[in-house]
């Protein structure tokens, strides 16, 4: 692999760095701002899903206009948002400004993932292609590890009283860190050439030779641009590479697996996971610093399948590694639904008289009184013991003190093994939907359409995405904990068989020689 491509796929992929580190942030936030604010299960999930929202239309634009006006000047339009959004999170003062300054992350996050994989697939020769793809992957999970640890460290200065950290404050330090990864990846997108194969597209044909004989050498360079010049040739005249060309029968086949891969990366539940970690795992009563602490770890099973992923994905394929994974996820998402069903809720006056000596609660001598009223009542459920809480204290008390609460009364419920499970499902999913999916949606689309085609499909995981995560406290809050589970569980053994009957191998072939076979 030479170093030159693989320095500028880096680079490139920083924007999904911070696609990762803007997911895996806002799942403290949500436990601490969501309080503060009073907001209701609707809200508290529009201000967690409002930037994939966003997202869905930034990717259903980027591919027209990274045709258009290239793929570097947008990476560089992606980067200059980033920055604005998490300074103006930062200083939100309402909801509704939250929810805005976040939407504009979600346009820079939803534009980089399409236009970071179409780039580096560009500029990749075939038998690295696979690997350089899938940093943009690596970049999204290193980007999870740091918002994950920086939530960690900041609780626990929070614990501490360091550094003028306050319950009132805490959350905007989560969000404004992220300006500085924004501002580094500005000034590295300008080491970044115009990608090859958009500037022969365009006529601009010694341009893009010449990028290719600065990444590959001389002779590699005069292959891939003679393979480019001929399928370019062979296209002239017949199509244009717009929306309407997605109509084309001859493109059915690709677009169906490209659409049933995008759907079903989401649908299995992985933003949910990420999203709410520290909720989910709040869920099991292992305490407010184990919750944050067991988000560190989901992000380093993330890091950790996500370069078993890049080790194996040229040399194994990309089926097997799909249908491992896949596999992998409903088996693991279905132990996680048995887990939290075994759990029951009781808090006895032991435990009420524990919390309010905790210095970890903001409960006070009448919200006690007021649960001493619940002491020795059983709940078969979470959703039941949930909310009689909220009705007895109200949402905004409850919210603050859930970690607590949950740790002392719940019961039967196996903690490891939910937290076995999620850390089985993150690690399935790291080496196959994740990178998996942008490595197959890069290859599979001729150079003319690929932009557009990679667009509309982010826009239809995306949508699937804001869904899932819209609805995801309200099932909380309506269904529970394990049938939540149950559904994405039954989601993943669907996809498992779909994929089996449709999954084509792209992997060692050039771009030009998957278009010949796959567009029929």
């Amino acid at each position: 692999m030479k170093s030159h491509p693989l320095f500028i796929a880096v680079i490139v992929s920083l924007g999904g760095f911070l696609f990762g580190f803007d997911m895996g942030i806002i799942s403290g936030v949500t436990e601490i701002a969501g309080p503060q604010f009073g907001l209701s299960d609707v809200q508290k999930g529009w201000v967690t899903s409002s930037p994939t929202f966003a997202a869905m239309f930034a990717m259903f634009a980027a591919g027209a206009l990274s045709n258009s006006l290239g793929r570097k000047p947008l990476l560089v339009m992606i980067a200059i948002l980033y920055a604005i959004s998490a300074v103006w999170s930062a200083c939100a003062g309402s909801y509704e400004s939250l929810y805005i300054a976040r939407m504009i992350g979600g346009v820079a996050f939803g534009a980089a993932l399409v236009i970071a994989p179409t780039y580096i697939a560009e500029i990749s020769l075939a038998k690295n292609r696979g690997k350089l793809v899938s940093i943009q992957q690596l970049n999204i999970v290193l980007g999870f590890f740091a918002a994950f640890l920086s939530n960690w460290q900041l609780n626990g200065m929070l614990n501490i009283g360091a550094g003028g950290i306050t319950e009132e404050n805490v959350w905007r330090w989560m969000l404004g860190v992220e300006a500085l990864p924004a501002v580094l990846y500005l000034l590295f997108l300008c080491l970044v050439p115009r990608s090859p194969r958009w500037l022969f597209t365009r006529g601009r044909t010694a341009e893009g030779h010449a990028v290719l004989q600065q990444m590959h050498g001389t002779e590699a360079a005069d292959v891939e641009a003679a393979a480019v010049r001929k399928s370019i040739d062979e296209a002239a005249g017949a199509v244009h590479g717009g929306y309407m060309e997605l109509f084309n029968p001859k493109l059915g086949f690709v677009l169906f697996v490209g659409l049933a891969i995008g759907i079903l990366q989401q649908s299995t539940g992985i933003n949910a996971v990420f999203f709410y970690a520290t909720g989910i795992f709040k869920q099991t009563g292992i305490g407010n610093d184990a919750a944050f602490f067991s988000g560190v770890l989901l992000s380093l099973t993330n890091l950790a399948f996500t370069i078993v992923a890049i080790l194996l994905i040229d040399r194994l394929g990309r089926r097997p590694l799909m249908l491992a994974g896949i596999g992998g996820i409903a088996i693991s998402l279905l132990v996680c639904s048995f887990a939290f069903n075994q759990a029951s809720f009781r808090l006895t006056d032991e435990n009420i008289s524990a919390l309010g000596q905790s210095e970890g609660t903001s409960l006070e001598p009448e919200d006690l009184q007021k649960m001493s009223t619940l002491a020795d009542q059983e709940f078969e459920s979470d959703v039941a013991f949930k909310r009689k809480m909220r009705e007895t204290l109200g949402d905004k008390v409850y919210g603050m003190n859930e970690g607590a609460i949950l740790e002392l009364a719940v019961r039967d419920l196996n903690a490891m093994l939910v937290l076995g499970g999620i850390l089985a499902f993150i690690a399935c999913f790291a080496f196959s939907l994740g990178p998996v999916m942008w490595v197959m949606l890069s290859e599979l689309f001729p150079n003319r359409i690929r932009g557009v085609a990679i667009g509309v499909i982010g826009f239809v995981n995306s949508l699937t995405a804001w869904i899932v995560t819209q609805v995801w406290p309200w099932e909380l809050s309506n269904i529970g904990t394990a049938t939540s589970f149950l559904i994405f569980g039954c989601i993943a053994v669907g996809g498992f068989f779909l994929l089996f009957f449709i999954l084509p191998e792209t992997k060692g072939r050039t771009l030009e020689e998957l278009e010949a076979e796959l567009v029929k």
